[in-house]
């Protein structure tokens, strides 16, 4: 078994970018900022760098943007 071939367990630590993330520390799942649930990284597809936050869906994404944008300071 090699390095690339490990079962990583628990939470993993991310930095998220504009188009990408970047591991910081490894683990086998994100959880979502809005609903919760557990992510795995193979499956994450929706973040938002300016919050540094991870969402399970497009739905949970439109969410916390919507929440975001209603609070007051918020740019338009």
């Amino acid at each position: 078994m090699n390095s690339f071939e490990r079962d990583f367990t628990g939470e993993a630590k991310l930095e998220f970018g504009d188009s990408d993330f970047m591991i910081l520390e490894p683990g086998a799942y994100v959880p979502c900022a809005v609903t919760g649930a557990k992510i795995p990284l193979n499956q994450l597809r929706y973040w938002s760098a300016e919050h540094q936050e991870a969402y399970a869906d497009a739905k949970a994404a439109t969410t916390r943007f919507m929440q975001t944008a209603s609070e007051p300071g918020a740019k338009a």
